[in-house]
């Protein structure tokens, strides 16, 4: 036991990457209980905090940590027992963007603060991947409260699930286009395309530049 613990701490990305990860895998089955999806989100905040205090030891990221993540793991709480209150999905969306989005601002940091590459930021490189789908999907939550019909799927328009934007965000970002949720609405699309962007910056700007530290190093 102690050597999986011991690989944890040494790779604190690793440990985000992987909570979000089993989140995902674990939404679908804990989705109709109140209890499943208020103990997966706090997971998943908490491990999120965790890395970046991990990768960014300084008294700043702990005070915006702090600032940004306690009221929104309150929310985190809150909204799966009142997921139908408009006023709550919205706070949660707006308290939660900005979290998960300077988390990913704190993990690239992180990557690009030298020309060295490590295990950990090869996990840093996906869990900031992932945090900032995490990011748009809470603010696509936010939109879609703001603008009723933002998004419309093969059954019309209407208010998605958290777990459906996140799937739709993830298609975004990646590019794939597989999403079966698509922006209608103007202010929906103008997201959309910030995140469209934000999908190949960082496929052409981090991925690319961690393939090419890698193939300088192993020269």
């Amino acid at each position: 036991m102690t050597r999986p613990l011991r690989y944890l701490t040494e790779h604190p990305s690793a440990m985000l990457l992987g909570a979000q990860l089993l989140q995902v895998l674990l939404w679908p089955f804990l989705d109709d209980s109140v209890v499943g999806r208020a103990g997966l989100g706090a997971i998943g905040m908490l491990a999120v905090g965790a890395a970046v205090l991990a990768v960014r030891r300084t008294p700043m990221a702990s005070r915006i940590i702090l600032l940004l993540g306690a009221p929104a793991m309150v929310l985190t709480l809150i909204e799966p027992v009142f997921p139908d209150q408009d006023a709550v999905v919205l706070l949660s969306g707006v308290l939660h963007a900005p979290f998960y989005f300077y988390v990913s601002y704190a993990l690239l940091r992180y990557l690009l603060h030298d020309d060295k590459v490590t295990t950990d930021e090869y996990f840093a490189t996906g869990a900031a991947f992932t945090v900032v789908a995490w990011g748009f999907a809470y603010l696509y939550s936010a939109v879609q409260v703001v603008w009723p019909g933002s998004f419309s799927s093969g059954d019309g328009l209407g208010d998605h699930t958290w777990f459906e934007l996140l799937y739709l965000s993830f298609s975004i970002l990646t590019s794939v286009g597989l999403s079966d949720i698509v922006a209608v609405g103007a202010q929906a699309r103008s997201v959309v395309m910030v995140e469209m962007m934000t999908g190949v910056f960082y496929i052409a700007m981090v991925v690319a530049r961690m393939v090419g530290l890698t193939i300088l190093l192993r020269r």
